[in-house]
């Protein structure tokens, strides 16, 4: 890797020698290459993690789920509120529930509804992600690159997004980038004409089908897919399937069997067989055959986004697509665009598209990057390569504007303790523009690297929370906490968010109509309802004709912000019942 920048001086000013030295110095050493890796995901990940309001919807869906699973004892069927939710295996409610109960026999108040020791899996799930990343890059790189390339997949905005979040993909990416770092062991060292290194040891087989399992339990057929769509591409490549053996398939599909068929085998007992027909028939091939939840959009979004959801990498990657398909017959190159382009053709061909079901490619495409850099392949001089990379930029200097004027808009206020930062982050996503512009492209990642180190917690700790309109769920659990008894019974009309019914509670009423509304503040003790703006007047009408309750409903509160599901301005008024 050091090949890549040598022969090319760096100004003493440039900024970026000290990074330089740094990786240099990790390098030495697996270990340090390891804390260096866990140092950066910190900086990127824990900024927001407890702050951070639960995001609608799938976030306190999943959360809601684990706490019922708490509530009642049951840790086969999965429910949110009475509705069973079989779109997903049980693994994620396992883990999360685990965590939660732990927190609770250590004395943590309000557990059950403290979202960030929900998202302890998923933290866990980003930095093994990160390590086994540098794990599968050390079987294409020297150490130093394998390290780069497993910080710049730790620092793309997406996974940096999904740490934060109480859902499977950070964990699903784990297992699938362990998995594919063991197939690609096994890939590199079958016996080809020339070469004869022997079957890959115990350790790697068993890394291969503890993550296809683990993969199952947390969401279901994914994991397979990744591997079986990568080793069917390079089994046409080799015209045989032979390789494949090596892993062993007696040994790992027995072990796997025998870690995830006592769930299975428990659900379809419980649930009569419905869990099979919810979770393939209407949640997989809703997907296939239509946009669910209204998710859909054409192919080629992925691609689209790919410049953001990849950021800082994103740039860097797309200058380094003429070397890999100019060297695709490579076994190195061939591996890593079997792991990418066909579950990617896959995804852009489903309707139904959200950005995170790339994530576990990303890996694959931080290793190629590295492998370009690594053999001279980002050449500034190329037609169009300034301009590629100077796309760098355009993420910090987006955010930067767009957080200064959502803060202004919707709150009133500047983002004053996260500007330094975020202006740091820009400098230094310029900055990586320059290197590359002076051929120094593994400084350039470097510093683009730091850029989202600085971008991190400028955006999650320093500016998210004073964005009050965002958090528009917890300011109406502060209202119920604020009311002058205890244990209050609460309703909601127009406003059904699954981050309400996860801070409320599970018995949190979901109404209909103003009437509905009314009768369920007359149904005695303290109680309290929310209800947004289009709702008002017919609940106000229903109170007014309502002239037998003996005790009428007085306003509370009043809650103003910005629903980032809906995507538009919500106003709720609160109203309760206090005897």
């Amino acid at each position: 890797m050091r090949t890549a920048d040598a022969g090319h001086a760096v100004p003493p000013g440039d900024g970026a020698g000290f990074l330089d030295r740094l990786i240099e110095a990790a390098s030495a050493s697996h270990a340090r290459a390891c804390a260096l890796l866990l140092a950066l995901c910190l900086v990127c990940f824990l900024p927001g993690f407890v702050s951070l309001q639960p995001m609608d919807r799938d976030e306190p869906r999943f959360a809601q789920a684990s706490k019922q699973m708490i509530e009642t004892g049951d840790i086969v069927d999965i429910r949110f509120q009475g509705e069973a939710r079989h779109k997903k295996p049980v693994g994620i409610y396992w883990v999360q529930a685990t965590v939660v109960k732990g927190a609770e026999a250590l004395g943590v108040d309000r557990a059950r509804t403290t979202i960030a020791l929900y998202r302890v899996p998923s933290l866990i799930g980003a930095l093994l992600a990160s390590l086994f990343t540098y794990w599968a890059a050390l079987a294409f790189l020297p150490r130093r690159g394998a390290l780069v390339a497993a910080a710049l997949f730790s620092a793309c905005i997406m996974i940096s997004a999904e740490a934060r979040l109480a859902k499977t993909d950070a964990l699903l990416t784990a297992c699938s980038v362990a998995a594919m770092g063991a197939l690609a062991r096994v890939w590199l060292g079958r016996i080809t004409p020339g070469r004869t290194r022997g079957r890959p040891d115990l350790t790697t087989v068993l890394v291969f089908w503890l993550a296809m399992a683990i993969g199952i339990l947390i969401k279901g057929p994914m994991v397979p897919l990744f591997v079986g769509l990568a080793a069917l591409a390079l089994s046409v490549k080799e015209r045989s399937g032979r390789w494949l053996m090596d892993l062993r398939p007696g040994l790992g599909l027995g072990l796997t069997l025998a870690i995830v068929a006592p769930w299975f085998v428990a659900i379809a007992w419980k649930s009569g067989g419905a869990f099979f027909g919810e979770a393939v028939g209407r949640d997989m091939l809703g997907k296939v055959g239509g946009a669910a939840e209204k998710h859909g959009a054409p192919p080629g979004t992925y691609l689209a986004v790919f410049f953001a959801t990849f950021w800082p990498g994103a740039a860097f990657a797309a200058l380094s697509a003429p070397f890999a398909f100019a060297n695709r017959r490579d076994d190195a190159i061939a591996f890593l665009l079997a792991w990418i382009v066909p579950a990617w053709i896959l995804f852009e061909a489903v309707p139904t598209k959200l950005p995170h079901y790339v994530l576990p490619l990303m890996p694959a495409v931080a290793i190629l990057t590295l492998l370009a850099v690594g053999r001279g392949a980002l050449d500034p001089g190329r037609r169009g390569a300034r301009a590629v990379a100077a796309l760098v930029v355009l993420i910090p200097v987006g955010l930067t504007l767009g957080l200064v004027g959502v803060a202004w808009t919707f709150d009133h206020v500047i983002p004053v303790a996260g500007l330094p930062l975020l202006l740091a982050s820009c400098a230094a996503a310029i900055l990586a523009v320059v290197l590359f512009a002076r051929r120094l492209p593994e400084r350039a990642l470097a510093c683009a690297i730091l850029a989202s180190a600085l971008l991190s917690p400028a955006v999650f700790g320093l500016t998210q929370p004073v964005l009050a309109a965002l958090k528009v769920s917890p300011r109406l659990a502060a209202l119920r906490d604020g009311l002058p008894c205890a244990a209050p019974k609460v309703g909601s009309l127009g406003y059904r968010e699954p981050s309400l019914v996860f801070l409320i509670g599970t018995d949190l009423a979901m109404l209909n109509t103003g009437a509905d509304a009314a009768e369920f503040l007359a149904g005695g003790g303290c109680r309290l309802v929310f209800v947004t703006e289009p709702f008002l007047d017919e609940f106000r009408r229903a109170e007014t004709r309502a002239k037998d309750t003996p005790v009428k409903a007085a306003p509370v509160g009043r809650v103003s912000g910005f629903n980032i599901n809906s995507g538009r301005r919500i106003d709720l008024s609160a109203y309760a019942v206090t005897p």
